[in-house]
This record gives C-alpha cells, sequence and structure tokens, in this order.
C-alpha cells in the first residue's frame, strides 16, 4: 500500500510539470513565423556630431592710422570681393604723395642737367680744353642723381601704397559683420578687426570619427572610390533634413590622441533660401559655428545580409536571433550587428545566406524546443537613411 501511494504522488507531480508546458505550447510544437537570411540592396549610413565651418573668414584690419570718415556697407550684408568697406581721411596721405612726387622731379632734373654736364665734358675730353677729372666727376654725379632718383620714386609707391590703404575693400566675398568703429573713430594698425567676413557658399562641416570607422569605411569602400563614394547628408538642430548633399575633401594627418578620432571635413553647398536676397538677414541655411547631425552614406547601395528588424533580441550579452536547425528546433544563434535600418537588421557576422531565423512567436520560443514553422511575410523596408546600430 505505501509503495501504491508513493507511486501516485510521482505521477500527480508529472501531471502538474507538464501541465504549465501543454497550456503554454498547446500540447505541441508552438507556431511560429520563418524568414530566409537573404542579401538585400542597402543603403549604410552612420550619424556623428558635426559643426559648421566657413571656408574663408578675413578680419578686416586698417593698415594706417587714420579717422573713419565713411561706412559703405549694411551691417549682415552679403558683399563682393572688391567692394568699399570703409574710407578713412585722405587729405594727409595725398599730401605725402605730392611731397614724394616733387622729390622725384626735383631729381630727375638734377639727373638730366648731369647728363647735359658730363656729355659736354666728354665731348671736350680731345681738345686742350678737356679734362680727365671733369668726364670723372659728370659720370659720379650722374649716378648719384639716378640713385636718388631711383630712392625718390620708391618713396612715392609708398605714399601711394599708404593713399591707398585709406580704402578698405573686402577681400573676399561673403557675410560683413557688425562694425565695431563707426565714422569719427581713429583706427591703427593695432585697433584690431574692424569688422569680419565670413565665405557663405559653399561651406565646410567638420566631424571627429574614430579610427575604427575611418577604417571601416576605407576598407569597405575602397574598391569603389573610397572616400569619394560616401555622401554626407546634414540633419538640422531642428530634425530637418537639409537639401544639399555634400562630399569629404579632407581627413586630419593626425589623430587625436584624447579622443581616438580623425577630424573629417566635407564641403556642400549653401545656397540662398528660396525667395531670399542677398542682404536679407538669415537668408541662408547654414551658419559658421552651428552643431548639424553629419549623415554619412554610400553613394551607391551594397548587397549584405539582412532580417527583419524585430526578430533580433538582445540581452546583457549582446544581440541574439532564434534559427531553425535541420531537426525543426529553435536554436540561439550569438550575432553582431552592422548599419541598420529601423526594420531591417544588417547581419555582420553570425548567420549564413538561406538560414531559417524566427521572425514572429518570439514569446513561445526556447532554446532546443521544437517549432512549428511557417513563412513569414515581412512588410517592406520603410523609406529614409539608414541609423547606426552596431554590435
Amino acid at each position: 500500500m505505501r509503495a501504491y501511494k508513493l507511486t501516485v504522488l510521482l505521477a500527480l507531480m508529472l501531471i502538474a510539470v507538464a501541465a504549465p508546458a501543454q497550456a503554454q505550447f498547446g500540447g505541441g510544437p508552438p507556431a511560429v513565423g520563418v524568414v530566409k537570411v537573404q542579401k538585400q540592396p542597402i543603403t549604410e549610413s552612420t550619424q556623428f556630431v558635426g559643426r559648421v565651418q566657413a571656408i574663408d573668414k578675413v578680419d578686416l584690419v586698417a593698415r594706417v592710422t587714420a579717422f573713419v570718415e565713411q561706412r559703405l556697407f549694411s551691417e549682415g550684408a552679403e558683399v563682393q570681393k572688391g567692394d568699399l568697406l570703409y574710407r578713412l581721411e585722405r587729405g594727409p596721405f595725398e599730401a605725402d604723395l605730392a611731397n614724394k612726387q616733387a622729390a622725384v622731379a626735383q631729381y630727375a632734373a638734377l639727373l638730366r642737367n648731369a647728363s647735359i654736364t658730363l656729355n659736354r665734358a666728354q665731348s671736350l675730353l680731345n681738345t686742350p680744353a678737356g679734362q680727365r677729372s671733369t668726364v670723372d666727376d659728370g659720370i659720379a654725379q650722374q649716378a648719384n642723381y639716378a640713385a636718388q632718383l631711383q630712392a625718390a620714386q620708391a618713396q612715392v609707391r609708398a605714399s601711394q601704397i599708404n593713399l591707398d590703404y585709406t580704402e578698405i575693400r573686402a577681400p573676399i566675398a561673403g557675410k560683413i559683420t557688425r562694425t565695431v568703429l563707426t565714422e569719427g573713430n581713429v583706427v591703427t594698425p593695432t585697433t584690431g578687426a574692424l569688422a569680419s567676413i565670413y565665405s557663405q557658399d559653399p561651406i565646410y562641416v567638420l566631424f571627429p570619427v574614430s579610427v575604427r570607422m575611418v577604417l571601416e569605411f576605407r576598407h569597405h569602400y575602397g574598391e569603389k572610390g573610397g572616400f569619394n563614394a560616401l555622401a554626407v547628408k546634414l540633419l538640422l538642430p531642428d530634425g530637418t533634413l537639409y537639401n544639399q548633399t555634400g562630399t569629404i575633401d579632407y581627413i586630419d594627418p593626425s589623430v587625436a590622441t584624447t579622443t581616438d578620432t580623425l577630424q573629417l571635413r566635407a564641403r556642400i553647398a549653401n545656397p540662398l533660401l528660396p525667395g531670399a536676397k542677398p542682404n536679407d538677414p538669415g537668408n541662408r541655411e547654414l551658419v559658421d559655428g552651428e552643431f548639424v547631425t553629419v549623415k554619412v552614406e554610400g553613394v551607391e547601395p551594397v548587397q549584405a545580409l539582412s532580417i527583419p528588424r524585430f526578430s533580433v533580441l538582445s540581452d546583457q550579452q549582446g544581440y541574439f536571433v532564434y534559427v531553425v536547425d535541420a531537426d525543426g528546433k529553435a536554436q540561439q544563434r550569438r550575432v553582431t550587428l552592422g548599419q541598420s535600418t529601423p526594420t531591417l537588421a544588417i547581419i555582420a557576422t553570425g548567420l549564413q545566406e538561406g538560414e531559417t531565423v524566427i521572425a514572429d512567436g518570439l514569446q513561445k520560443v526556447r532554446p532546443g524546443v521544437p517549432v512549428k514553422a511557417s513563412p513569414f511575410e515581412a512588410p517592406p523596408p520603410a523609406a529614409g537613411a539608414a541609423v547606426p546600430a552596431k554590435g
């Protein structure tokens, strides 16, 4: 009797253990939806934080000491190369130039007289009235006045340069800042910048990239044109996608030791906004010093192994999926993700093309448990740029 009771107790315990499993799996293998691992064309994209920088920036500095007579530009307007921006007091420099020009005329007259005297002495050299010493003195005098004439002409050029400096013109085209000094103030070469000009179109975007990522770009796109095979797009601070595409034109030759990054630079157009005029405030989208999100994309899509993004699970050890083996059982497989889209997971390592991955019914799957697999139709990939998802 005692052995009979023990047998009944064990049977009840087995029933109690089996009941939840039967409730969970419905009395048989759970039904799951599966997809095949396959290659698809993917536009890879990686995001970085960048800063906009004007290609050219010039500080306008006075080259002479003078009063500011006129300011000939509107603050914040766009100016063209060669535009007259400031006119300084010219009177003292015009007087100095006239004085130097008079000295040139004086030495020119003295040189002409010395030449006449020398010619006369040379013509009398073979006569009783001629003397060799007179000829030698004439040659020396002529050379002396010729040298003094050259020095006076150099002084004229220096005075003309100083006079020209009383007109401060735009050395580049771009947007000009507000003026530091107004009319009536005295400026000197040590005053500092009167205003600055920032070039507008095109413009640079600088962004740091880890050395590892630079090497990945080089390895991945080396046969496709290297960094020329990458397109640069920008997300503005409000999340809007900027409607121009840039190219990478420079990489720093030295790694930043504190961050292990290389500075990359892209060149991108910055045209006037629709309907904007050159003198309108805020007439262009990108501004020097602005922070933007830089999206680096492949110019052409690449073929990559992919599965639906929702079929990828994660835990403290990383990413994993469930595959269906040859015996119809679910097996956990660790994977490494590449640059994935919101709907597609790009598989870098862990899966082979043609393998079967569970995409639907994952909550019913356990490692080593048989499953009833049927094809699952994944929704089409969402349009738009990819986002980084490195595993």
